[in-house]
């Protein structure tokens, strides 16, 4: 444990700023309310913190549109207010990493202004400029025909100069031309901002999608995104939604992991960091390749094939997974392990059957904690918050969804049929506001205050953090039993894994072992009870259990009961 660095023990939370917590009363999550939530994190037992974007920003990307990398966005306080949120937090142990986007600024930033204001302008290379083409008809075109994964080309005519310029996401989001010199040390820079001010590391946003190829010719995938999305919607299982996987990656392959690029990219990243003392890079990436030699790129790399379901997790999906990932680590790589974030469905949604959901939840949150590697957790989690129910397309913040909605209607969709598929989807669902409390807009914002997106009203049937944390048995007390379980076991922190009993189809058993401590962890994902036999072990103590058990039982005949999380310390 001691030669642990403090990222490879810490537990992570995710904070998206916009929804956490309103300390102003304007309906929009600030570091006001943070500040005044960093004892409810602590008790917790939180130890480090992932802070969504908190720049200015338009927002047309709910903050990751960057138009300032250096400062506070106005709606979450200031500069100083953030000096004073990353002091709290760390006098109560708590570490804080921040989200960096790299591939692309605001529309509205002002290198983008300048690169856009002419031809010769300085920072016109600073941006993806290229001519378009004239169709058989003397039509203007775009340069080729690559799409934007946000819909629509990836292309935006700028009538100001007479060209494109390129965007991978949104068009309010241009890509930045990291070719050029100049853009690099602008970035490097930024990224020095935030670590001397004593930020303790970064979250590297959608890094596959810096470089893209120089040459751009056409893709030949014969499809387009709104085919890609609908195919997506339709899929109903794990094959079919891997073959609309393939899909992608073939509809912008000449756009995303130019690996040749990337690789040198993140090291000239990592001697950045490494000037700074015990700082962290994580990857929103899972291509293992970004650890580089183990040392050299960056320490983090999410394991999102563990998360990439749609239904209840299985024994054989997670053992299969971690044979695959921990095998691929190279020496000295650490794994990390990840089954929510904001742009995903919620995890009581995501993984539950729509009977036993709360208890797949529970589940879910052992998995994270018993895992070999760095586990990361998403506001609201630690209360149950299922994804949000939206009707009606009015209601929608989300920019991506906004836009598939009216790419879906431009294409001849009927209104109600692409309004069905877009609230379905969109990521809202799992970006409404955390439920403080039994109160009007569960206690996120006064009562007379409407918050920038609606509250759940399920916060009047026990799921917010006040109530829960009268009551033993919820969610919230639950979370909190676990990470300290967690805190007080080596074993699960720095402890070597081994899978057992890896026929069984709805028990993941698996041991995690150091040389002073061995624990067998038991998860069965069943409604079923079941007897297992390990009799090779011997029970000294039991750990952790969520059934009715005061001993660790006998491991040659252990009944394991429905959906129960064992832990037990053995030889």
């Amino acid at each position: 444990m001691t030669t642990l660095k403090w990222w490879q023990t810490a537990v992570f939370y995710q904070i998206y700023p916009r929804s956490f917590a309103d300390g102003n009363g304007d309906g929009i999550g600030d570091f006001q309310g943070i500040i005044e939530k960093l004892d409810y994190l602590a008790d917790l037992g939180i130890d480090a913190l992932w802070l969504s974007p908190h720049f200015p920003s338009p927002q047309a990307d709910c903050g990751y549109d960057v138009a300032d990398y250096c400062d506070v966005a106005p709606e979450y306080g200031t500069l100083a207010e953030f000096e004073t949120f990353l002091e709290e937090a760390h006098a109560r142990g708590i570490r804080v990493i921040l989200d960096m986007v790299f591939n692309h600024t605001s529309e509205q930033h002002p290198w983008f202004l300048e690169s856009k204001s002419s031809r010769d302008n300085p920072k016109r290379d600073w941006y993806v400029w290229r001519d378009g083409q004239i169709g058989p008809n003397g039509e203007r075109l775009p340069p080729n025909n690559w799409e934007s994964t946000f819909t629509g080309s990836a292309w935006e005519y700028d009538p100001t100069t007479d060209q494109y310029y390129y965007h991978f996401f949104l068009k309010e989001q241009p890509d930045l031309n990291w070719r050029n010199p100049e853009v690099r040390q602008a970035m490097w820079d930024a990224v020095r901002f935030w670590l001397d001010m004593g930020v303790d590391g970064y979250r590297l946003d959608a890094i596959g999608t810096i470089y893209e190829d120089p040459d751009m010719p056409d893709h030949e995938a014969g499809i387009t995104l709104l085919d890609l999305y609908q195919m997506g919607q339709a899929a109903q299982t794990d094959a079919e939604r891997e073959a609309v996987g393939e899909m992608w990656k073939a509809l912008f392959i000449h756009q995303v992991d130019r690996d040749d690029e990337m690789h040198p990219l993140m090291k000239e990243l990592r001697q950045v960091v490494d000037e700074y003392e015990d700082r962290v890079l994580v990857a929103e990436d899972e291509d293992i390749a970004y650890h580089g030699t183990g040392d050299d790129e960056l320490h983090l790399v999410f394991n999102f094939p563990l998360m990439r379901r749609e239904e209840p997790l299985t024994p054989a999906h997670i053992r299969a997974n971690q044979a695959e990932r921990l095998a691929e680590l190279p020496e000295g790589a650490w794994p990390c392990n990840a089954l929510g974030n904001h742009d995903s469905s919620r995890v009581k949604s995501r993984f539950g059957d729509g009977v036993h959901d709360d208890e797949l939840a529970r589940l879910s949150l052992a998995l994270l904690l018993t895992l070999r590697g760095t586990p990361f957790l998403y506001n609201g989690e630690e209360i149950g918050i299922p994804n949000a129910v939206f009707t009606d397309v009015a209601q929608l913040r989300d920019t991506f969804a906004l836009r598939q909605y009216e790419v879906a209607v431009n294409a001849g969709m009927p209104e109600e049929q692409a309004a069905a598929i877009v609230c379905a989807r969109t990521r809202d669902r799992c970006r409404t506001p955390v439920q403080w409390a039994n109160a009007p807009h569960a206690g996120f914002c006064p009562p007379d205050v409407e918050p920038w997106l609606p509250v759940q009203p399920n916060y009047a049937e026990g799921i917010n953090v006040a109530d829960q944390q009268a009551d033993p048995n919820a969610m919230l007390n639950f979370y909190k039993r676990m990470l300290r379980m967690r805190k007080a076991t080596p074993a699960l922190i720095a402890g070597d894994y081994t899978p057992l009993l890896e026929d069984h189809a709805e028990c993941f058993c698996f041991l995690r072992a150091t040389p002073e401590q061995t624990c067998l962890v038991v998860l069965n994902f069943s409604a079923e009870a079941h007897t297992l036999a390990f009799e090779e072990l011997a029970a000294q103590r039991l750990v952790f259990s969520n059934a009715a058990r005061e001993t660790p039982g006998d491991l040659a005949a252990l009944d394991i009961a429905p959906f129960e999380i064992y832990i037990a310390e053995v030889t």
